[in-house]
């Protein structure tokens, strides 16, 4: 029940997105996370809490260093890659709702086109326990995120019916959204279906274009609590409800035999806390922004989080009733682990988007899919 004790975003802030940022790191942690206290109207000595991803090679301390941050009465990380994005906004809200501070940062950089590339999957890293679930699968050249989506993209195909055709649709519609927001990678660039099918095949049936792209950059943001909020800078963005969540014999993105692959089990984990704890339904969603790491997944995003019934994804998305990704997505503004996603569901209810919904007040952000996974709901204030 964090959303209803009374937390809020009250800042965001971000470096440039591209394919080689030229510095460390570090300094993209910094930058953001200065950007963001800047948005907010807070000094670096506000902060007494942190908050980032296991994958961050950047720490809190010594992020909070460079900025010139003080004491530190929380800090966190939180596992599954682009499924924490939403569950650092649960850690930092809760430290709030429970005094164990009373600012805290959430924040994600990386150089991941010009350093380590997720997308080249597990080849030369050293073995896990998280790896051993994984071996099952990779004797039979299932490698890399691109493969492991395909199975589910596959099963979605087969199970609804579905032509391959309606993932092209995605891609397009999230750089229709990229091209006119000055700050997308993909600004002022367009995408076609014929562009989209003449992209080459990476694993059947993903294509070039239903992979998002791989970026430079750093994203953060500022929690406090709704009170304090209310007397900075912007308006604040109210947090209605946040959860994580992970289904029965959880893997990472390898786990093809619980349940059906088309319907990802810790979907449902997460929307039923949603709606639960926000008194939001799905239809009352203003605007989607739901994690586009690969096209398929965003159709069953929507369909798992109720915001059309099953096998009506492809018509959700062509059909213009609910705006999605009005940023561009990560197919079309930045790979920031979804991190960009949820600041761009922030200026939606501020009313500063690029493609802004007129009136929205409500929005639905979602994490990572095929992992542990994490969901948000915001609303404006008052």
């Amino acid at each position: 029940m964090i959303g209803k004790a009374g937390t809020a975003i009250a800042g965001i802030g971000a470096t440039e997105f591209s394919k080689a940022s030229g510095r460390s790191e570090l300094r993209l942690a910094a930058e953001a996370v200065r950007a963001a206290l800047d948005d907010a109207g807070l000094r670096p000595a506000d902060v007494d809490g942190m908050v980032t991803f296991t994958m961050d090679t950047s720490p809190e301390i010594t992020v909070a260093q460079v900025v010139g941050m003080g004491e530190l009465t929380f800090f966190s990380r939180v596992h599954y890659g682009g499924g924490a994005a939403c569950a650092t906004i649960l850690q930092a809200a809760m430290a709030v709702a429970t005094g164990a501070a009373r600012v805290v940062v959430c924040y994600r950089a990386f150089n991941e086109r010009s350093g380590r590339r997720f997308g080249s999957g597990v080849r030369g890293r050293e073995p896990s326990a998280e790896g051993v679930a994984m071996g099952w699968t990779l004797p039979f050249g299932l490698l890399t995120p691109a493969s492991w989506a395909a199975m589910a993209a596959r099963r979605y195909l087969h199970r609804y019916g579905v032509r391959p055709e309606a993932f092209g649709e995605v891609a397009v519609a999230a750089r229709r959204y990229a091209a006119t927001n000055p700050a997308a990678y993909f600004h002022g660039r367009p995408l076609t279906l014929r562009e989209h099918r003449s992209s080459r095949w990476i694993v059947e049936p993903l294509r070039l274009l239903d992979c998002c792209q791989e970026t430079d950059g750093g994203q953060a943001l500022v929690v406090t609590s709704l009170e304090r909020a209310r007397d900075l800078r912007r308006p604040p963005v109210v947090v209605a409800a946040v959860a994580q969540g992970a289904g029965r014999a959880q893997e990472q993105m390898t786990g093809f035999y619980r349940g059906d692959p088309a319907c990802p089990p810790e979907i449902p984990v997460v929307a039923r806390r949603l709606w639960r704890d926000s008194g939001v339904r799905p239809e009352e969603v203003d605007v989607g922004i739901l994690y586009d790491h690969f096209t398929p997944y965003v159709l069953m995003q929507a369909e798992g989080y109720g915001l059309c019934g099953p096998g009506e994804g492809p018509d959700l998305v062509t059909g213009g009733r609910l705006p999605i990704n009005t940023h561009g997505g990560q197919l079309g503004e930045a790979y920031l682990h979804g991190m960009n996603g949820v600041a761009e569901a922030v200026r939606q209810l501020r009313g500063t988007a690029a493609n802004q919904v007129p009136g929205a007040r409500r929005a639905l952000v979602t994490s990572g899919t095929g992992v542990p996974t994490s969901g948000m709901v915001l609303t404006a204030d008052g």
